[in-house]
């Protein structure tokens, strides 16, 4: 048992003035009677038990001071850990944020399809421990790995293209994920790594990150998101939004060997369906153990002490008005 509010437990103190006060008042109230002889008084006498019952509502009311006490303080049941062991991987997303992930080949287009996929497979694996990485002209770690997958969730819905320098540095990318999931004690690492276009920014080559990958055993498994031919993308003129054609250029070689090299595999998505099978797919990958920890949550324990203070107050008032009244 703890108490969320422990200060109040020195009201408590007051019950101390009070009882002496009681006394004090009490010998005050004591009748004195002079007589010439006290020989009658010298017989055994017995004594009534109300001379005793009558400090039972005083009793009582501290009683109910001491109880409301404790209430004011919160008591509430312990907390407690519990590690235990489930069935998981460790997963990091590496998702392109880059401005030809706009293009509206996907619906609503690249990167909220990308979003809205990876968000089910989220769901669907509430056992991993999963990370999330953002890439664009450069990188940065949107959220570390993590069984708070409502954490993850809500992280996830603040990605935007823009955020970040625009290019695609997708070597920068996957060794950012690669940093966040090499010190995994979990048996199988895997980095999803999605994107739409071919590397041109960055200081770290694709086929580098895929190395450093394979030395960390980190499975890389690449999507190649567009469309074949051309994709409709939207620009912004004076008179709203106008669309053109561009034409879709993917490095599916570089994404191969990264896969290659890690011993994942390369996947295409073309169209929203295809890109939920790929997940669909990703996610009958191996399972490993990984340890948890969960956490009870307070429990508020007053309402029980609360009651008994009512009980105790009604049966105060109900002795004193009945079996202990006072006669003037």
């Amino acid at each position: 048992m703890v108490f969320a509010n422990p200060t109040y437990l020195y009201l408590l103190l007051i019950l101390i003035p009070l009882v002496g006060w009681y006394i004090y008042k009490l010998r005050n109230n004591q009748a004195a009677l002079q007589v010439s002889s006290s020989a009658a008084f010298d017989l055994p006498q017995a004594s009534s038990r109300k001379v005793w019952l009558r400090h039972v509502p005083f009793a009582l009311r501290t009683a109910s001071i001491a109880l409301l006490v404790v209430v004011l303080a919160r008591p509430q049941s312990t907390d407690n850990w519990q590690n235990s062991s489930t069935e998981g991987i460790d997963i990091m997303l590496a998702i392109d944020i880059s401005g030809s992930m706009l293009a509206e080949d996907l619906k609503p287009n690249r990167l909220e399809a990308a979003k809205d996929v990876a968000a089910s497979f989220i769901n669907g694996r509430g056992n991993d421990n999963i990370g999330l990485v953002v890439f664009s002209g450069e990188s940065f770690t949107q959220c570390p790995l993590t069984t708070d997958h409502t954490v993850l969730l809500n992280l996830f819905k603040d990605i935007q293209s823009g955020m970040i320098q625009d290019g695609t540095a997708i070597g920068l990318g996957l060794a950012n994920a690669v940093s966040r999931i090499k010190d995994s004690q979990a048996k199988s690492k895997v980095i999803i790594l999605l994107t739409d276009g071919s590397n041109n920014m960055g200081e770290i080559a694709p086929v580098t990150a895929a190395d450093i990958a394979r030395t960390f055993g980190v499975r890389v498994y690449t999507i190649g998101v567009g469309t074949q031919g051309v994709a409709p993308y939207p620009y912004r003129t004076a008179f709203g939004i106008q669309y053109q054609n561009v034409p879709v250029e993917i490095d599916e070689a570089t994404l191969k060997q990264i896969a290659s090299v890690t011993g994942g595999q390369y996947f295409r998505a073309t169209d929203n369906a295809s890109l939920k099978a790929i997940y669909a797919e990703i996610d009958q990958m191996e399972k490993t153990k990984i340890s948890v920890q969960q956490f009870s949550k307070k429990q508020e324990e007053y309402k029980s002490w609360a009651i008994l203070v009512f009980a105790l107050l009604l049966l105060e008032i109900l002795l004193r008005n009945t079996l202990l009244r006072n006669i003037p």
